[in-house]
């Protein structure tokens, strides 16, 4: 259809796919199923429908330029289409808030609302589906995809479909939804699938005035908070305000016009390292591997590193997850209680749970060396072009040497250019700023020394990505 728009749901910290996925770098950011990002994969699954213009993300503050900058590497056109959550309150307020951009240049645009970090192996099915349900929608229904169970899964909500709306252009039946049920036990979720039941996949089809009419009956404040403000920076103002609601629970559950398009298609929403393990093909041992990986008379494990050589023997049905700083180890039966496990990481080692030693910014990476009382060495890469913010510190001092590229250094009142092999020294308290001028990547070693090194320790007076 010619007003087909769809919004990407990028937030969530994927914790159960720990230590892989951290906070500032969660599973929708990895490349967990190809060498593309879920969220890429994502991007271009829906530009197979709509026009990049059509189409909207929306993510967490703290994800924006990597968000950004992901979906630049598909379309140039994406990023600008990027909303920032200052904050978390789940789905209904994130997709309001989209709904709301859209419904402000096109009431009658036919909304798609798809989480971001989703497999979806048969993507045609997967269009005729979104299709039909856009006809769907048409007729004023909120519309949700629903998944035909291969299994008895405990880890999905169920959707008990009921009498066919008989839309006869439909390529795929249309039901109404009869009921919703919460993640079920195996023996429920086993007399669900024999009934008939459908996976709920989190995946929405709606109009857009339909959306705001919905929202302005059983939800008047987020409504009424979202037509008050005309500018982005006027919601993300007010937007800690909102309540903390999925668009389940506070839209499907209560509206009179619900339906739902069956869809049988190899999907998983990659929710645990034993739903990846089902996803993926497996070696004649039963083993899925990634990484530098070497195996003994093991069978039925998901064996994944990202850094160095993981080798294992004599072992069955766990699942071994290598980082550069952190290992997990466990049954394959029990990574649905990693959560729990990430619980007590954010209490013993909260950095851990938080960040990677190599962590992403808007102008590039750096990468933790070593570090201890008092010190701290980073590489740090510029990306041709960019620069960092101009800075202070106030408890430590730091040294810069130039790997390779060029260096553009304001240090205090001086603004010097560094080549290879050249160094210069910050002392703290000094504003200082590292730009790439150059069409290479630009490198360096930084080694901070003082009372405290922590990230926090900044102070920013100028930045191109307006984090002052």
């Amino acid at each position: 259809m010619a007003n087909s728009y769809a919004i990407i749901l990028a937030g969530g910290s994927g914790s159960r796919l720990w230590p892989l996925s951290r906070t500032l770098r969660p599973k929708q950011l990895l490349p967990l199923d190809g060498e593309q990002t879920l969220l890429q994969q994502t991007a271009c699954r829906l530009l197979k429908h709509v026009d990049a213009g059509c189409l909207l993300t929306v993510t967490h503050q703290d994800h924006k330029f990597e968000v950004k900058g992901q979906l630049a590497e598909i379309d140039a056109l994406l990023p600008a289409a990027v909303l920032a959550e200052p904050c978390a309150r789940n789905t209904l307020p994130a997709i309001a808030w989209a709904v709301w951009e859209i419904f402000k240049q096109d009431p009658e645009a036919m909304v798609g609302v798809f989480p971001s970090d989703h497999a979806i192996g048969d993507e045609q099915s997967f269009l005729s589906a979104w299709r039909s349900a856009e006809l769907a929608a048409a007729e004023g229904y909120l519309v949700l995809l629903g998944i035909t169970p291969s299994e008895p899964a405990t880890g999905y909500g169920y959707i008990q479909p009921g009498a066919s709306l008989k839309l006869d252009a439909a390529a795929n039946p249309i039901l109404n939804v009869s009921s919703f049920v919460e993640k079920p036990d195996l023996d429920n979720a086993k007399r669900f699938v024999e009934s008939g039941y459908l996976w709920n996949s989190g995946m929405f089809v709606f109009r857009a005035d339909a959306f705001m009419q919905m929202l302005e009956s059983h939800q008047p404040d987020i409504h009424r908070a979202m037509t008050s403000m005309q500018e982005k920076s006027d919601v993300e103002a007010s937007y800690d305000q909102l309540p903390n609601l999925s668009i389940d629970y506070g839209l499907a559950e209560k509206a009179d016009k619900v339906a739902v398009v069956p869809v049988s298609m190899d999907w998983s929403d990659l929710g645990s390292w034993e739903s990846i393990y089902q996803h993926r093909a497996k070696d004649e041992s039963g083993n899925i591997t990634q990484g530098d990986i070497l195996t003994l008379d093991t069978q039925d494990s998901l064996l994944w590193s990202s850094n160095g050589l993981l080798a294992t023997l004599g072992v069955r049905n766990i699942a071994v997850i290598q980082t550069a700083d952190a290992t997990l180890i466990c049954d394959r039966s029990r990574t649905e209680d990693i959560k729990q496990l990430v619980a007590q990481v954010q209490k013993t080692h909260p950095h851990l749970a938080d960040t990677h030693l190599t962590v992403h910014r808007p102008w590039g990476i750096y990468r933790v060396l070593e570090e201890g009382p008092n010190f701290k060495i980073k590489c740090i890469i510029v990306n041709p072009g960019a620069k960092l913010s101009m800075q202070m510190h106030k408890h430590r001092s730091e040294h810069w040497v130039v790997v390779s590229g060029t260096a553009k250094i304001t240090n205090g009142t001086q603004e010097i250019q560094l080549e290879a092999n050249q160094s210069t020294y910050i002392p703290k308290t000094h504003r200082h700023r590292l730009e790439n001028p150059g069409h290479l990547p630009l490198q360096i070693i930084e080694v901070q020394c003082g009372e405290y090194v922590g990230e926090d320790d900044i102070m920013r007076f100028d930045d191109t990505y307006d984090r002052t």
